[in-house]
This record gives structure tokens, sequence and C-alpha cells, in this order.
């Protein structure tokens, strides 16, 4: 487990940081931010994702089933007028008047169950011409398997080795000295894991219209965590079924159908 994962501020702060950078430029270029627009993310943790959103002005609504992350996200954005939900998405309900120009998801679709059912729900709380962002590392990635989080060094910094079957994986997890609950937990990663080709297949299945993707070699994440500039995927390597395994995370915005090309 790398000391970030433990240093919460620290975390916060990468959040606000690479946001700000890169992912609002990259939806600013699709959809305007300002006073009027009404954002989401889903799984929004304390809030460092939103906070440069708030920055801007936009109006702000954070939802996730965590309730001490909420609460900390609550007094960390306090002087914005954010709202927080601390429950379970599906439990929103459209007569909840909740609509919005903007619903992201960043590290976040890769720990869904069922997420066929869910990006088919989200599409209700979109406004006729609004955008859903995601961001995630495809589960055949080196760390797809979020090894890093384990307190195991060696395992911890092992690429790949989540792509074991689950029986010999759940072995070696055990044989590590993971307690149980942490092994379900990995085990549920595992499980819920999602490839580029599967979230596209779902996107178009469920009406939606991919308006702009992006492949990247070095995550822009990892400017803040480990000093390497971001570097798209070339054309050249995008291998369909291959990208996965050397796309260390997939950004895309989708729109419905009906509204994706006007």
């Amino acid at each position: 487990m790398q000391k970030r994962h433990q240093n919460y501020n620290q975390y916060f702060e990468e959040q606000v940081i690479s946001t700000k950078k890169y992912i609002i430029p990259y939806i600013e270029g699709l959809k305007p931010l300002t006073a009027s627009t009404f954002v989401m993310e889903v799984g929004c943790g304390e809030g460092g994702n939103l906070l440069p959103f708030c920055e801007l002005g936009c109006q702000c609504t954070g939802i996730d089933i965590d309730t001490p992350k909420i609460e900390v996200g609550r007094q960390r954005l306090s002087q914005y007028n954010v709202q927080f939900f601390c429950q379970d998405i599906y439990t929103l309900q459209p007569a909840d008047n909740l609509q919005f120009d903007i619903i992201f998801l960043k590290d976040v679709i890769e720990h869904i169950h069922n997420q066929d059912k869910f990006i088919g729900f989200i599409r209700q709380f979109l406004k006729p011409d609004g955008i859903i962002f995601f961001a995630f590392p495809p589960f055949r990635m080196p760390f797809g398997g979020h090894q890093q989080i384990l307190e195991n060094k060696f395992l911890s910094k092992l690429p790949y080795f989540h792509l074991l079957p689950k029986s010999l994986y759940a072995a070696v997890l055990k044989a590590s000295k993971l307690i149980p609950a942490g092994v379900e937990h990995m085990l549920d990663i595992k499980k819920t894991g999602i490839s580029i080709h599967r979230f596209q297949k779902i996107a178009k299945k469920n009406h939606f219209f991919i308006k702009k993707d992006t492949h990247w070699f070095i995550n822009p994440n990892y400017e803040t965590k480990f000093s390497l500039k971001p570097r798209q995927l070339p054309l050249l390597l995008r291998f369909p079924f291959l990208k996965d395994f050397y796309t260390t995370c997939y950004w895309c915005i989708i729109q419905p159908q009906n509204t994706a090309k006007v």
C-alpha cells in the first residue's frame, strides 16, 4: 500500500489538481461550465473532484454511500452551495427533481455491480442535452485489480496478478495473510472490473453515443502521484482487446443518442 492511500489530505489535493488541470478542460470542450451548469458526481467521496467545479460557480451535487467521507466533504466544501447525498445511487428518485447538465464518475464504474443496469438508470437524471463523463482503469491493465492498495509490499507492486483464475487469485491473497474481509473486497473488484469494449457495448445498448474518448497510456493522475507526464496511447497500439493491457485509464463522454448529434 502506498502512503498516499492513508494520507487523505494528500489524496484530496491530488484529486483537486488532476480534475482542475485535465478533466475540467476535457469537459469544457463539449459543455461550458458556468453558474447555471448543474453537475453531479457519483461516488464523490470527500469531494476533491467536485471542488474545481464549485470554484467555477457550478451547481454541484455529490452522492456516495460512505458516510464518513460525505461528512468530511460537507466540511471541506462548506463555503460552497453543494448538495450531498449519503445513499445508494439507486435510491434516488426522478421525483426528487434532480436534472443535471453533467454527470461524472471518476474511478467508480469499475466498482459498480450490474453496470448495464446502472448506465440505463442514470440516464433519467440527465437534462435533454446532458452528458456523462467516465474515467476508469480497464480491468486488464497492470493494476486493474487495485492491488496497489494491498499492505503486502510485494503484491502491491506486482502487475497483472489479478488476472489469475479466481480460485488461484484468492489463494494468493490468503497466503499473503490478508484478512477474509480484505480477500472478499479484492474478489469483488475482480468481479466488477470492466473492459473498454464492454463499457462501449453497454453504452450503445442503452442508446448512448460516444461524443469523445481518450485512451491514456500514462494516466493524467500519474502526474500528481508519480511526476509522470500524461501520454495518450498511440493509434497504432489500439488493437481490440490488447489495448486494455496497456491503457492505464480510459476517458469517455457519452450522450443520449437523440441529442448526441445536435
